[in-house]
């Protein structure tokens, strides 16, 4: 089978596509044809050795994934090999095949295009997490999404409005502010051409947000952090920027501010059955219309350095996911 591999740590035009034995599941693994592979910038992170987790060399990167069961290991009794399934890989995703521990594997809902669904668990799973789990985002209350036009961004926006809360997409460009206008943001912000901090005064008539979902980080985020409410949340998703900010904490001691961590991966590891709770609900948007993924790319599994690329240049909106299959 074709997989992308990392063979040493740099930036993606160095990952390459090689020929590798088909591999064999474990205990508690399955084998997955991967039909679909969601790009996600932690994918861009950990080719470069920038990321929390760094996998010994060589590698094959890819978090997150829909495809069918191809083969299953021993202890496995809840999947068969032909069923559709999407979930969590971790690594491995951006292959013909992939292993994936069981447990991170949930059946395919009918009728839902793979592409769609590897989009889903990670920038939904983690925003759940962010706004549900951490952030105990609460109806009537306003959030402000910083690179609201990305995967979990657009995710957030549109988790926050079947919440109840009022969102503020702040995002690089008008291109992108209409993306988020159309998935569901009540008003938006410019931060190439607009003071956000001005902007946020103004929207909420002085009384500052509630929630700030901040995956960018850089030099937004402490007019974000001035910007909030009494009794703020300020949830540290990301560091799309490269830059990760230092923040004056005599600001949450002022206004009684929460700076909350978000790291769905290791949730996730630590405390699976919570999860569950968050991908019914999700599940259940879904259905209902309220959740409507954005796939803006598909690539070929040679053209994941390019996917990645594109990521890392901001050129993306939503998601974009890898076919290795094309």
């Amino acid at each position: 089978m074709r997989a992308i591999v990392c063979t040493q740590w740099g930036p993606p035009e160095d990952l390459a596509v090689q020929t590798l034995p088909s591999p064999a599941p474990g205990p508690g693994q399955v084998r997955v044809k991967v039909q679909a592979a969601g790009v996600n910038f932690p994918d861009l992170l950990i080719v470069q050795k920038k990321y929390q987790l760094q996998p010994p060399l060589p590698f094959s990167p890819g978090a997150e994934l829909a495809g069918v069961v191809d083969a299953v290991g021993e202890g496995v009794t809840h999947l068969q090999v032909g069923q559709a399934v999407v979930g969590f890989s971790g690594l491995g995703a951006f292959a013909e095949e992939a292993l994936v521990p069981a447990n991170q594997l949930m059946p395919l809902p009918p009728g839902l295009d793979p592409a769609l669904a590897a989009s889903f668990t990670l920038a939904y799973g983690t925003s759940w997490h962010a706004l549900r789990d951490r952030g105990a985002l609460q109806p009537g209350e306003t959030l402000l999404v910083l690179g609201a036009a990305g995967g979990v961004g657009l995710a957030a926006v549109e988790i926050a409005k079947a919440i109840g809360a009022k969102v503020i997409a702040a995002a690089s460009s008008d291109e992108k502010l209409a993306v988020c206008t159309a998935h569901g943001a009540d008003a938006v912000i410019n931060t190439s051409t607009e003071n956000l901090r001005d902007r946020l005064k103004t929207l909420t008539e002085g009384r500052g947000v509630d929630v700030v979902y901040d995956a960018v980080g850089g030099a937004l985020a402490e007019p974000a952090l001035r910007g909030m409410a009494w009794r703020g949340r300020y949830l540290v998703v990301g560091f799309a920027s490269g830059e990760i900010p230092a923040l004056p904490f005599n600001l949450l001691l002022l206004k009684g501010t929460s700076l909350v961590g978000v790291f769905w991966g290791e949730w996730l590891k630590r405390e699976p059955q919570a999860w569950g709770a968050g991908l019914k609900e999700l599940m259940g948007w879904l259905r209902g219309g309220q959740l409507r993924p954005l796939v803006s790319r598909r690539y070929a599994l040679a053209e994941t350095p390019q996917a990645l690329s594109d990521l890392a240049e901001r050129r993306v909106v939503g998601k974009v996911v890898i076919e290795p299959q094309r």
